[in-house]
């Protein structure tokens, strides 16, 4: 630590070189800027001043002449209209006057010249003019006349005299002004070559001290680090320079060191994982396989499966048609145990097939009008919503981009749930709205059935989860989990809103056209403060394959206040025997 005291800090011999230029050039500008002050007077007395003060005394010669040239023609004539340009004359000689004082008052060589022909023009007035203008008036045009004599004239002479004398004056003034301007400008240009030169000198200086105790120093340090970055870790890093870059290839060496040490720990490392790395891949590798002929197999199985469990169905309905009545009533309640087992076992077959053929098989994504899916969805529950006097109504809904029976299927499944989980004698109301959020559009289907605890929220997208028995609401689980796993598909998202006091919200988003984007900001900007209406949309994700449930609606369950385990509805359809029963004449189908 004590060889970092030793010399001058970098930042010392900057400070240094710095303070010296500056100290140079703030004493450089204050002489500069007194100068300039000294040379801004000198231009002003030169063109505010001494230029007037020429033609100022231009105008008192032309004022004397006037007065001198109307008390002749009042001495020739006798009229007194002869003598306005005499008093013109007068009042612009004052007035002039008046004004070459305030000018000159700088000038005491000015002012004494001036002060000679007020004094020689008041003798005139005195002895000339006015004893011409009084004869004149007493004794008529002959005596004046007489007056005005060859020594009346050299009097005036006397005058145009004074004044070339105050011009000269005046000019040799100017001419001092305008020699002090150029010295002044001459002594701020050689100051100014000082400037450049202090700056020249003092930047020379500071590239060759740079040179010297920074960039040798540090080229010398980047060269030690490269070699150790090639690989020679080995390579002791020793600083020269400033302190603060003998500090700093101390730190470096110490860096290096550590890093020497921990490269061992590494590449042991390395090596081990290269290892895991090895056996990981050949486990993915056998997993992928495994996957691959589980998914066959499971799809096959599924197939194979529908063969007996038809036959098992079908020839327990046989016998069911045949004997029942005939046998006792345990055989009776065996028989119908039989067939809905088989015919639940059907269900949950095609729907597992169907959940695993999403994604998977897929027909391309198009520009789907939901508010045409939506005619199609109530074409598909319109036995359910006949069967419990259902009432289906949707908003104008937007156009976006997805596969058309997926999204079919989505609605049919959300629809159908709501109709199944309906409130005891009240009668089903079911509305679909949208609403475009940033760049999505967020499509939420509401009814007034039994609702979902906040609880059980998410438990009822889970394949399988139930939340009410199957007896209360018959179905296999699977539907929300369809519909979630569309939804994500489609690149959305889906969540039940538990903030509802009546009634349970299903809401899930999908991507917006960019075209839908664009004309909703369009139309905000006018009105920044009012939301932009909500205009159609459409998703841009990879296709899939249309998915029908076994019973053709959503099979996931709601909570009920109870909080009981149950499954999904089968789109509330009438139980066997009862299709001609309830009232078809409530339905309603209504486009918002």
């Amino acid at each position: 630590m004590q060889a970092y005291q030793r010399g001058w800090t970098l930042r010392r011999r900057v400070v240094a070189l710095l303070s010296v230029v500056l100290v140079l050039l703030l004493g450089l500008a204050a002489a500069e800027a007194t100068l300039a002050a000294k040379n801004r007077q000198n231009i002003d007395a030169v063109l505010l001043k001494t230029g007037p003060l020429r033609v100022q005394a231009q105008e008192l010669l032309s004022a004397l002449l006037d007065q001198e040239t109307a008390v002749r023609g009042y001495a020739v004539n006798a009229d007194r209209k002869d003598l306005a340009p005499y008093e013109d004359g007068l009042k612009r000689e004052r007035d002039t006057v008046a004004e070459m004082r305030a000018l000159a008052r700088d000038y005491p060589d000015v002012l004494r010249e001036l002060a000679v022909v007020e004094q020689q023009a008041a003798q005139w007035r005195r002895d000339v003019a006015a004893p011409v203008i009084s004869t004149t008036e007493r004794s008529g045009p002959a005596a004046g006349r007489a007056l005005i004599t060859e020594q009346t004239r050299q009097r005036f002479d006397g005058i145009r005299v004074a004044v070339d004398k105050l011009q000269n004056e005046i000019l040799i003034v100017r001419q001092q002004t305008a020699a002090d301007v150029n010295d002044t400008s001459n002594v701020l240009v050689v100051l100014l070559i000082i400037a450049a030169l202090v700056v020249a000198v003092a930047g020379a200086v500071m590239l060759l001290s740079l040179d010297r105790i920074l960039i040798r120093p540090l080229a010398g340090l980047v060269g030690q680090v490269r070699e150790v970055a090639a690989g020679d870790y080995q390579h002791h890093i020793e600083g020269s320079g400033p302190p603060e870059f003998r500090r700093l290839a101390d730190d470096i060496d110490l860096m290096r060191q550590k890093i020497a040490r921990e490269l061992d720990e590494v590449r042991e490392a390395r090596e081990r994982i290269e290892w895991v790395n090895g056996q990981l891949q050949k486990q993915a590798e056998e997993l992928t396989r495994s996957n691959r002929d589980l998914e066959q197999f499971a799809y096959v199985a599924s197939h194979d499966l529908q063969e007996p469990l038809r036959k098992v169905a079908s020839f327990c309905q046989l016998l069911q048609r045949r004997y029942a009545g005939q046998l006792d009533e345990r055989a009776d309640q065996y028989i119908a145990f039989a067939v809905d087992g088989a015919q639940r076992m059907q269900r949950l077959i095609n729907d597992l097939l169907a959940f695993s053929r999403i994604g998977r098989l897929t027909t391309g994504f198009t520009e789907v009008d939901l508010n045409k899916v939506m005619g199609d969805v109530a074409g598909q529950t319109e036995a359910a919503r006949q069967y419990s006097d259902a009432e289906l109504s949707w908003d104008e809904l937007p156009v976006i981009r997805g596969e058309e029976p997926l999204l079919t299927n989505l609605l049919a499944n959300l629809v159908s749930n709501s109709i199944k989980f309906r409130r005891p004698d009240v009668a089903p109301k079911v509305h679909v709205s949208a609403r475009l959020v940033d760049d999505e559009w967020e499509i939420s289907c509401q009814d007034n059935g039994i609702g979902v605890e906040p609880e059980f929220a998410d438990k009822i997208f889970v394949i399988f989860q139930r939340l009410h028995a199957k007896d209360a609401y018959p179905g296999t689980g699977i539907g929300l989990a369809i519909v979630k796993k569309i939804v994500e598909y489609h690149g959305g998202r889906v969540w039940v809103d538990t903030g509802l006091d009546e009634g349970t919200a299903i809401r899930f988003t999908l991507p917006a056209l960019p075209e839908d984007v664009e004309r909703a900001r369009a139309a905000a900007e006018p009105e920044a403060g009012e939301p932009a209406d909500a205009e159609p949309a459409a998703a841009s994700e990879p296709s899939g394959e249309s998915v029908t449930t076994g019973d053709g609606a959503d099979d996931t369950l709601r909570s009920a206040p109870v909080g009981a385990q149950a499954d999904h509805a089968e789109g509330g359809e009438p139980p066997e025997g009862a299709a001609g029963h309830g009232t078809t004449g409530g339905m309603k189908e209504t486009v918002g």
